[in-house]
């Protein structure tokens, strides 16, 4: 195992340290005060820099991730908000989504809000305010490789309705800069059930700097809207007071083995006093997640670059009905959702 700078056997390591929690590790914390009251997360280092927060509260989402003490995500106004707060009406998923790394909008619904059948959807659906359970948090020694896992299922179900369960598993090794997840969907009801998934990633300060630059694997790039400009998509800016957000949707895009990567990197990242090129690189299997979904917005306040890949167009579920793309799972279905996140330091 590489840490620090050089190659390490368990037993080398063990002897150094009183617990392997003083150099990396899981540890479980709950929140205590204000709307955040009740919220539990699970903290992950790896003891190469990478420090992360998921959340079982809200669907094992994860909340702040670090890197060598400065972060690489964004973390909205609302905070770590309990979803007892949640409604799902309209826009008012915005009042409790917290930002972090990684918000999970579905599972049945993401994208725009509207009214499909005789159910009226809000934005990006309850995935992300639904609590999981049967949650694992350990760490284990496979010969002298450790790893760290979070896991659990998130189920949402309706009576007369969709039931469709997540099962969510989350891993890193000591001494690496990776996070990888692995969602399985399944439809557990006896009907057709609707599957939108859109993986909300979300980067921000001090990341995002005016000199970070973005590179996508796309080939063909247009704006959601038609008075957003497409100039600029892959480059940063200072904030702008009154910035509106601007959606942009990637096509045709490139693969290997399977896989697709986008990258934000920062020449000048804040280092230990330093400043240091850093990279944070976001792969995906694009078997069930064929689409991505760039969202920008450089505001003031709202200081964030969302990466998303997606099997929707964000448009909502009545208009992926009409257009005929809409993703269904068969009774008894499922499928599996493979992503990673890199950190490369040069």
């Amino acid at each position: 195992m590489q840490l620090y700078g050089q190659t390490w056997r368990r037993r080398e390591l063990e002897a150094r340290i009183g617990r392997l929690e003083q150099i990396a590790g899981v540890r479980r914390m709950a929140l205590t005060e204000g709307k955040e009251a009740g919220v539990e997360q699970i903290q992950v280092r790896t003891g190469a820099g990478l420090c992360y927060y998921v959340s079982p509260t809200r669907g094992l989402d994860i909340s702040l991730a670090e890197f060598c003490g400065a972060p690489i995500s964004w973390q909205s106004a609302n905070g770590d908000v309990h979803p007892t707060y949640f409604d799902d009406k309209g826009l008012a998923w915005l009042r409790t989504a917290t930002g972090g790394l990684l918000m999970t909008c579905g599972l049945t619904q993401a994208g725009a809000p509207g009214r499909d059948g005789d159910q009226e959807l809000g934005l990006h659906g309850r995935a992300h305010h639904i609590p999981a359970r049967q949650v694992a948090a350990e760490g284990r020694w496979q010969g002298d490789e450790y790893e760290m896992r979070v896991a659990g299922l998130v189920e949402e179900s309706i009576i007369f309705g969709e039931h469709v369960r997540l099962a969510r598993e989350i891993r890193s090794k000591l001494g690496s800069n990776t996070i990888e997840i692995t969602d399985v969907v399944e439809n557990l009801a006896f009907t057709p059930a609707p599957l939108m998934l859109l993986y909300h990633f979300n980067f921000g300060f001090p990341l995002l700097m005016d000199e970070t630059v973005m590179r996508f694997p796309s080939h063909k790039v247009w704006p959601r809207d038609a008075w957003s400009p497409l100039e600029g998509y892959d480059r940063w800016a200072p904030p702008e007071p009154g910035h509106k957000e601007r959606v942009y949707l990637h096509e045709e895009i490139d693969t290997v083995a399977g896989w697709a990567s986008a990258s934000v990197h920062n020449p000048r990242f804040p280092m230990g006093g330093e400043r240091k090129p850093l990279t944070v690189r976001l792969s995906w299997a694009t078997e069930n997640l064929p689409r991505l979904v760039e969202w920008r917005m450089a505001g003031a306040g709202e200081h964030v670059l969302g990466i998303e890949p997606t099997n929707v167009t964000v448009l909502g579920r009545a208009d992926a009905r009409h257009q005929g793309t809409l993703v269904t799972l068969a009774p008894g279905e499922a499928r599996t959702f493979a992503m990673r996140l890199d950190v490369e330091v040069g």
